[in-house]
């Protein structure tokens, strides 16, 4: 693979520049690993280890029918004549292509422990037997009729396929796991007798594309089972591109316990899920109380899987409490899709189902020529032998004459009746016991039969049409041994879609309701206290921080930040830390830029209005469901160029709006003139010449203006007394009225 090491001689140092020394190694390993372990072929879906296995097999005789042999004696014979690797890795491979919840057509029959869908480990090599299936005789059919090229081994001293014949469909009907050098496969399992099926219609139309398969191949067969709920159009995206996922979850049914009371048993969880761990991480769950309405949960699995889930009461919604489980646990499994194969076994290539069935089916032909053509050449050397059996049959007593008579018989017979050399051999080694007189007629059957298979292999070679209707005939055959009314062929996995729910309702169902008080410092340090709690003056902050605001939510509540930046952020209020510390930065739960600070916090309620304003004085108001946030990033809203900044947001709780200054000039102005929108740097509220907006509120003409100043003496003005600040959008205002706070707010509620 690399260069051949010489030794240097004394002094003689070369200089190679880093880079070049580095780029050209680590290209020769990311080869060696793409071409040589991570990376199935197209034609038989296996990586050389596995390939390396089946034949490693079959030369020690362990076909379908046989005895069992130790798993030690196969590991053994792999690592010295194939695979110069670790023998626990082998045996790792070996024991994989065995379990029936890891392969969904298994190459190997185990005996023994092979481990169980718990994730327990198999027993040791020297306890463990095993033989090949029948899936795996199919994969080397035809492999001693000259089928397939062969390489030399490692040390040369054997020679290996360097590709299986391949009549079943094991790329996608097994799948494959592998993860190279910049690149990575994985193809789920698939359905053998929709492959066949796909790949018959293939014959006969061979510009089909992948679309027009579907109808055929619906999508995954998972061994475990499951139910795979992504739409049909999504499937086929994936399917076309050759890259994608597919969403599979647990199958379960409800079951009556008596007395109104029911539970929920899983039988199928998705594949690759241990289910040890996953009880474990539902065990945690609950300990942790994010299941609420889930009271227990029991393994009752034997051979079959049975995980029996209690609700909290008889009341709770079975299909909400399977969403929130499916939420948090594996019994929802996202598996990818990404059908990264060697093209002709040199080139790695992303294929679509199309493409990678028409790989299999070329290959399919190939072996057929291949086998044809050695056979025919079987046929042609055995004919030739025939006919030199005839000739001494014809004239025995003359042949047995120059057996006892000449010193060298054999160029002697060749000359007397024209032999070919193969022939005059053939004659020489003839036993005795073959010169009774039937041998005569069984010869001239025997050469009329070959005959008659020369002249249809001559024909079958000539003819594409004929190759491909033998071809056809070959995947009825394999599609027969494991169609779908056979107990390894019947489709496993099925299609569902999943329950529409309202997100909110299964979010609560993950949390335990239970009112909390919210806590945030000056400094952005937030927590959460439980309980509803009025008197916060025991509450300790850091030395150089204090209260900034607190209020009431629940642990289902979701909690709305509003930044300097315009942004708007959520936070789960069940993910605040405890009130015993000083609680965490805000930050750490959103992605806050480094020069942008809190504004405010608040629970979101839902449905309100919410008017939003800068320093310069524009705003907007915008609904609090658009305030809603899905990522850390937060959601822009209302668009600041520094130096401005979001300085307010108020509830909508009226039909007038106030305003005032850093000038301590206030203006009220109807709520009409300020319009609705999602996104934008809104509308002038107020001009000012220096400063700009402290701060703004809302309020009902009925009710009047409300503010209280420093010693919390509250003031109340009507509209009548308003009439001197009243005026439009985008007004100067007049200087605040006698009595209001010098710390130019209204002293609102918070949102």
């Amino acid at each position: 693979m690399g260069k051949e090491l010489i030794p240097p001689v004394p002094g003689d140092v070369q200089e190679i520049p880093l880079r070049e020394a580095l780029e050209e190694r680590y290209l020769a390993y990311a080869l060696s690993t793409i071409m040589h372990r991570a990376l199935p072929d197209a034609r038989d879906g296996l990586k050389p280890v596995h390939r390396r296995l089946i034949y490693a097999m079959r030369q020690l005789r362990l076909d379908p029918g046989a005895a069992f042999k130790k798993s030690a004696r196969v590991v053994g014979d792999v690592i010295g004549k194939f695979h110069p690797h670790g023998d626990q890795a082998v045996y790792d491979a070996l024991v994989r292509l065995a379990q029936d919840f890891a392969q969904r057509y298994p190459l190997i029959d185990g005996q023994g422990n092979f481990g169980n869908i718990d994730g327990d480990n198999p027993a040791a090599m020297r306890y463990t037997e095993a033989r090949l299936t029948e899936v795996a005789r199919l994969l080397l059919d035809g492999i001693d009729e000259d089928a397939v090229d062969f390489r030399p081994t490692y040390d040369g001293t054997e020679e290996e396929p360097t590709v299986l014949p391949g009549a079943f469909p094991n790329l996608l009907a097994n799948g494959a796991q592998g993860i190279a050098v910049g690149m990575a496969t994985s193809i789920p399992p698939h359905n053998v007798a929709e492959l066949c099926d796909a790949a018959l219609h293939l014959i006969e139309h061979r510009k089909a594309g992948t679309r027009d398969l579907m109808k055929f191949v619906r999508g995954p067969d998972f061994p475990t089972g499951g139910v795979v709920v992504d739409p049909p159009a999504a499937i086929a995206e994936a399917y076309e591109s050759g890259r994608g996922s597919f969403r599979v979850r647990a199958r379960w049914h409800k079951e009556d316990t008596g007395r109104g009371t029911y539970a929920i048993v899983v039988t199928e969880i998705p594949w690759l899920v241990q289910k040890s761990r996953l009880v474990e991480k539902i065990a945690e769950l609950l300990t942790e109380r994010k299941l609420p309405l889930l009271a227990d949960v029991r393994d009752e699995s034997t051979d079959e899987v049975r995980l029996v889930l209690e609700p909290r009461a008889r009341t709770v919604d079975p299909v909400l409490l399977m969403e929130s489980l499916f939420k948090l646990t594996e019994l929802e499994s996202r598996i990818p899709l990404n059908m990264n194969v060697l093209v002709k076994g040199r080139v790695p290539k992303v294929l679509g189902l199309a493409e990678a069935l028409r790989e299999w089916l070329d290959h399919r032909r190939n072996v057929l020529l291949r086998r044809s053509r050695h056979r025919l050449k079987t046929i042609e050397h055995r004919l030739e032998v025939l006919g030199g059996f005839l000739v001494a049959y014809l004239n025995l007593d003359e042949v047995i004459r120059i057996i006892r008579e000449e010193d060298e018989p054999k160029p002697a017979l060749m000359r007397r009746f024209d032999l070919t050399e193969v022939q005059a051999d053939a004659i020489l080694n003839m036993r005795l016991r073959n010169l009774r007189r039937l041998e005569e007629m069984e010869i001239r059957k025997e050469n009329s039969d070959l005959t008659k298979e020369k002249e249809t292999i001559e024909k079958l070679l000539a003819s594409e049409k004929m190759q491909w209707k033998t071809v056809a005939w070959e995947i009825k055959q394999v599609r027969k041994t494991f169609g779908p009314d056979t107990p390894l062929g019947k489709r496993r996995t099925s299609f569902g879609e999943a329950p529409e729910h309202d997100e909110a309702a299964i979010e609560a169902a993950m949390v335990e309701r239970e009112p909390i008080t919210v806590v945030v410092s000056e400094k952005g340090w937030i927590r959460s206290l439980k309980g509803h709690v009025a008197d916060l003056s025991g509450l300790q902050f850091k030395s150089d921080d204090r209260l900034n605001l607190a209020f009431f939510a629940e642990t289902t509540s979701k909690l709305i930040v509003f930044a300097t930046n315009g942004r708007f952020y959520t936070i789960e209020a069940s993910k605040l830390p405890g009130g015993r510390g000083h609680g965490e930065p805000v930050r750490l739960f959103i992605d806050l830029e480094q020069e942008a600070d809190l504004v405010t916090v608040f629970p979101f309620q839902g449905g309100r209005k919410l008017l939003v304003a800068s320093v310069s004085g524009r705003g907007f108001v915008v609904p609090e469901d658009e305030c809603l946030a899905n990522t850390r990033k937060g959601k822009q809203v209302l668009n600041v160029e520094a130096p401005d900044e979001a300085r307010v947001v108020v509830p909508v709780e009226g039909e007038w709006v106030a305003t005032v200054g850093e000038n301590r000039k206030v203006l009220i102005f109807p709520l009409e003139q300020v319009p609705e929108m999602t996104r934008g740097r809104g509308v002038r509220l107020q001009r000012y010449k220096d400063g700009g907006l402290s701060d703004v509120t809302t309020f009902k003409a009925a009710e009047g203006l409300t503010w209280a100043d420093s010693s919390g003496r509250v003031f109340t003005l009507s509209m009548k007394d308003l009439a001197d600040w009243r005026g439009n959008r985008a007004d100067a205002g007049r200087l605040a009225p006698k009595g209001f706070p010098r710390s130019n707010t209204f002293g609102r509620a918070r949102p």
